[in-house]
């Protein structure tokens, strides 16, 4: 697959401004400033196609792209404190929304995690939502340069007693920085695509 081809098609805060579900989809999500924007913009070897912000809780809205003949879905971050109960309820329904509609093609899910931290108990809930769904997905664990290989090996190992079913997940290190993990990704991705 040509990850350079991609653009930006929509972005939708309501499930009635979703795309046609007729072409697999590739969707990331995890917690306000995890690193999602970044990821996508890496994968597609693009600077800003998706908007990267400093200020969590952004994205508030699906935003889709067009990759070939898939779309990427960049989910809203959630777990941001400064946003009020109501938007956390609008983005959660929207969330659970989109990945619940049994229409959409949805060929796997990329869920971050950031690698220096415990994951987050709306991380946990989203992994456990996931395997509830009987979704596809894996973990990435962003900002992995932020640590020394020691303290990565201590995360790594804290993750397999903090998240649900972890030995039965494929987890990825990524850093955006070194490009770490990026070739592993689009590999796990082209291989979701193949079952489709």
């Amino acid at each position: 697959m040509n990850f350079n081809n991609a653009k930006f098609l929509t972005s939708c805060g309501k499930l009635s401004q979703l795309p046609a579900a007729d072409r697999p989809e590739i969707c990331f999500s995890g917690r306000s400033n995890v690193g999602k924007s970044t990821l996508i913009n890496k994968l597609l070897n693009r600077k800003s196609l998706a908007r990267v912000s400093s200020v969590p809780g952004k994205t508030a809205t699906i935003n889709f792209y067009e990759l070939q003949d898939i779309y990427l879905t960049d989910l809203p971050g959630y777990g941001y404190a400064k946003v009020s109960k109501e938007e956390k309820r609008s983005w959660s329904g929207l969330i659970s929304g989109y990945l619940s509609d049994p229409d959409r093609m949805i060929a796997l899910i990329v869920q971050l995690v950031d690698i220096r931290h415990a994951p987050s108990k709306d991380d946990i809930d989203m992994i456990n939502f996931l395997i509830d769904s009987e979704l596809p997905f894996i973990i990435v664990f962003t900002k992995a340069d932020k640590l020394s290989k020691r303290e990565r090996a201590e995360r790594m190992e804290a993750f397999a007693d903090e998240i649900p079913c972890f030995e039965d997940i494929v987890s990825v290190e990524f850093s955006a920085v070194t490009f770490e993990g990026l070739e592993e990704i689009r590999e796990i991705i082209e291989d979701a695509l193949d079952q489709e």
